[in-house]
């Protein structure tokens, strides 16, 4: 099944679901939301209400982003990318040894979402890139403190994902050991739906692990390729990893964390020592292709200048720290 959100001459948003070359609302006015929270199993009966409807052209509708995310939580999961990025965003080409340890990940901004082909409006930026990722979905329950084995079971299903990233305002922000916040926080482009964890299921290896083909290209020029399975965890493991002392919900988006093999230009500069192939700029666009999935395309707009702020004021740690006395 593929669950998708859309929008018809400006109208109002619909929800449901993409059947073949046409695209039919679920029933009883449902949300994608809904049916998250209600699970894999309630969502396949729904289908069987609704499969012979009628709906409307695929063709006639624009795709919104598939759903409205409770949080995004997105993994560096990719030890290729790591080594090569690295270089690009930190100085120097390395994976630590921490990051063998656990699957670490940070939270982006689920108030910036874009779906398939809506344009993005980045900061000012010397360094715009893109980052080829798979996304899990979270339904059902969710849960705490969850097994691989459990987390394996409220998997709803995956997206494309595309963290699209400023790499030297990136930069500048993980000097001071916090971040990426303004270097990745302006947009997350997902879509272009939601693929049922059943569908993708024949993809599954023997260890778990998502074995689908993924690629990128810019402007019609292929970029990287990699697959999926060459992650450092696979995805339950993720998000057990999230649900530790914690809640993973519906509606949870999670990151795989960029492909290895060209999946972001980062690492194509960390490896090379130069800005080749160059920063992504107003005109341009990514696409990306998943097996199994589809495709998801990201045009790039015109940047845009914000307001500036001071720096930091300087102070004196040897300064008074009494309360000042009123004159």
């Amino acid at each position: 099944m593929r669950i998708a959100r859309w929008t018809r001459d400006g109208a109002d948003t619909s929800d449901g679901f993409v059947i073949g070359d046409r695209v039919v609302p679920f029933p009883d006015g449902l949300t994608v939301s809904d049916v998250l929270a209600r699970g894999l199993g309630e969502a396949h009966a729904h289908f069987a209400a609704v499969q012979e409807a009628d709906g409307a052209a695929l063709a006639d509708v624009r795709l919104l982003a598939p759903l409205v995310p409770a949080s995004i939580r997105d993994f560096v999961a990719f030890e290729e990318h790591v080594e090569g990025v690295s270089a690009s965003v930190d100085g120097k080409s390395e994976v630590v040894p921490e990051w063998y340890q656990a699957p670490t990940f940070y939270f982006t901004n689920p108030h910036t979402v874009l779906g398939p082909d809506e344009v993005l409006r980045p900061p000012v930026s010397a360094r715009l890139d893109f980052e080829l990722e798979v996304a899990a979905v979270v339904g059902g329950p969710g849960g705490a403190n969850l097994t691989a084995d459990d987390a394996a079971g409220v998997i709803f299903g995956y997206t494309i994902m595309n963290d699209w990233s400023a790499r030297d305002l990136q930069s500048r922000e993980m000097k001071v050991r916090l971040g990426p916040a303004k270097g990745k926080d302006f947009g997350t482009s997902l879509g272009p739906w939601i693929v049922t964890a059943d569908e993708l299921a024949p993809y599954l290896d023997d260890d778990g692990f998502l074995a689908v083909r993924a690629e990128v290209l810019v402007n019609d020029a292929r970029i990287g390729h990699d697959l999926v399975s060459n992650m450092g965890w696979p995805f339950p493991e993720l998000i057990a990893y999230a649900s530790r002392n914690s809640r993973v919900v519906p509606g949870d988006v999670l990151g795989s964390g960029t492909t290895g093999n060209g999946g972001c230009l980062a690492e194509l500069w960390g490896r090379r020592g130069e800005l080749t192939p160059p920063p992504l700029t107003d005109g341009d666009t990514v696409r990306m292709v998943v097996e199994g999935i589809g495709e998801l395309v990201g045009p790039v707009g015109a940047a845009v200048a914000v307001p500036e702020l001071p720096a930091a004021r300087v102070r004196s740690r040897a300064r008074s720290r009494q309360e000042r006395v009123a004159q």
